[in-house]
C-alpha cells in the first residue's frame, strides 16, 4: 500500500474475451481488514474482464524510479462495508449513488506477488 500511495496513480492489467490484453489507469485504493483493495465501477467492461478472467497486474512507479509489479487472482469482496469506504475514501460520491444507480465493486488480490523493481534491478519482493 506504501508504494502505491507514493506513486498515486497506477495501471491494472486485465484480458477481455477475445485475448486482448486491456491496460489502464487507476487511483482507487483503499487498505482495510488487512487487503489491499482496489474498485472498479460494475457497470464497466473492467468489471466484466475481471469476472471472466480474474489473473490481473498491476504496476506503478514512484518518482525514484522504482515501479511496482503486483499480480494475482482478483476476489469480489461482498460486504458492502468495503464499497462505501472506498467511496467515501476516494471521494466517489458523485458516481457510485441511488441517483446514477452505478456500484462499486471491490477486490483484493489473492495468491498474489508483488516486486520492487529499480531500473536496473531483478526486483525485490515485498509480501
Amino acid at each position: 500500500m506504501d508504494f502505491l500511495d507514493h506513486a498515486g496513480v497506477f495501471f491494472l492489467a486485465t484480458v477481455d474475451s477475445t485475448g486482448q490484453p486491456k491496460v489502464r489507469p487507476l487511483g482507487a485504493r483503499l487498505e482495510m481488514d488487512g487487503k489491499v483493495l482496489f474498485g472498479v465501477g460494475d457497470f464497466k467492461d473492467v468489471y466484466k474482464q475481471l469476472v471472466n478472467e480474474p489473473r490481473v497486474e498491476i504496476a506503478a512507479m514512484r518518482d525514484d524510479g522504482h515501479w511496482l509489479r503486483y499480480t494475482g487472482k482478483a476476489v469480489f469482496e461482498t460486504d458492502p462495508k468495503y464499497a462505501a469506504a472506498m467511496i467515501a475514501a476516494a471521494n466517489l460520491e458523485d458516481i457510485y449513488n441511488e441517483k446514477t444507480g452505478h456500484k462499486l465493486a471491490v477486490f483484493h488480490l489473492e495468491d498474489a506477488t508483488a516486486f520492487d523493481y529499480s531500473l536496473i534491478s531483478k526486483g525485490e519482493s515485498l509480501l
